[in-house]
Formats: C-alpha cells, sequence, structure tokens
C-alpha cells in the first residue's frame, strides 16, 4: 500500500471555507484502479502563527496506482482550480509519501 498526504496550513478564521472546498469538490478518485480510501484531516490551531493544520489523506493499493491518478485526466480535472483557494492557506501544500512497512 502507499499513503499519499498534503499538508495545508490554513489561515485561522479560514477553517470552515478550506472544509467546504473538499466537501463540494466533484471527486472521481473512486473511479480509479487501486483506490482505496480518502480522508480529509484537521490538526492542531497553531496561535503564534496564525494557522490551523490539515492534511489530505489518500491510500492507494501501490505507489504505480497513485502515479497512475497523477497522470489522468481525472487528477487535472480535480485540481484545475487549485489555484484559486490559495488564499485560504500559507503557503504551498506540503506534500508526504509514504510505503506502508506494516498495517493491520
Amino acid at each position: 500500500m502507499y499513503i499519499a498526504m498534503n499538508r495545508f496550513k490554513v489561515k485561522t478564521g479560514s477553517e470552515a471555507d478550506f472544509e467546504q472546498v473538499w466537501k463540494g469538490r466533484d471527486s472521481s478518485l473512486s473511479e480509479m484502479n487501486g483506490f482505496k480510501s480518502f480522508h480529509l484531516l484537521r490538526g492542531a490551531r497553531n496561535e503564534d502563527e496564525g494557522y490551523t493544520l490539515f492534511a489530505s489523506h489518500t491510500v492507494w493499493a501501490s505507489h504505480e496506482d497513485f502515479l497512475a491518478w497523477t497522470k489522468s485526466q481525472q487528477f487535472r480535472d480535480a485540481h484545475k482550480n487549485a489555484g484559486s483557494n490559495t488564499p485560504l492557506y500559507l503557503g504551498h501544500p506540503q506534500f508526504e509519501g509514504f510505503s506502508v512497512v506494516e498495517g493491520a
């Protein structure tokens, strides 16, 4: 298995708008070979730096399935308006990818 995550530092006060973007999106992840699950995670608020940490979390059968997603038309369609949401967060999303070593 492979887990792909993007971390977002969402500006304090923009959390509900950020969540609505994700809840309102037209996702085609379930159409992709190897897709297992998706979660949008809300983390801790950093009062000093003015953001709440969020992460998008997808689980794939393999790294190859994830790479196929990133090269697909569905991926391009899902991300075509991503730039319009940048006022909601600080900096660029930070990608992290993990191969599962052990799991239940």
